[in-house]
């Protein structure tokens, strides 16, 4: 009778611990942008927009495309922080360039609707950030003349802590 109860003890404590293997597979670890990381992209992209004489605004947006960032230079229109915020949105969300989405847009009639969604822009100026092939973050540049000058001051943004991107 007593190594009948053992058995039956020892094959609940293995059904147990498999559920628990089980279970802890279900949990999901994933890097994200801290606010440090976040500040320091920004005033990067900011300061590289400056010198340019371009007036901008930056944010930075963690993996999940919730604001952790946003300057505004003085001189840069009131456009500019929802244009940024939205495109460090859509770079997130999407896991892309905007520049590379606004070129596939315009290339591919199917992907026109992409505009459609509630705070996308495509527009140039939206890039990752990236730990490895994990995107944690993004940050949006809104109001050099031009997406491709944007994207120029998200890239210095990027590359100020790219360092630390592990």
């Amino acid at each position: 009778m007593l190594n009948k109860r053992i058995a039956i003890v020892t094959i609940v404590m293995a059904l147990c611990a498999s559920g628990t293997a089980a279970i802890a597979q279900d949990v999901r670890q994933e890097k994200n942008m801290s606010l440090t990381l976040a500040y320091e992209a920004a005033t990067a992209a900011m300061q590289f927009c400056a010198e340019k004489g371009w007036n901008v605004s930056v944010a930075v947006v963690d993996r999940a495309g919730q604001l952790k960032a946003l300057l505004r230079a003085d001189g840069a229109g009131p456009h500019t922080i929802d244009a940024s915020r939205r495109k460090a949105f859509t770079s997130a969300s999407a896991r892309n360039n905007t520049s590379a989405i606004l070129e596939n847009v315009q290339k591919n009639p199917g992907a026109a609707n992409l505009q459609l969604i509630d705070g996308f822009l495509v527009l140039g100026g939206g890039m990752p950030i990236r730990v490895g092939d994990e995107v944690i973050g993004a940050i949006g540049v809104g109001g050099a003349p031009g997406g491709h000058l944007d994207d120029q001051c998200a890239e210095a943004g990027i590359n100020k802590i790219r360092d630390r991107l592990k």
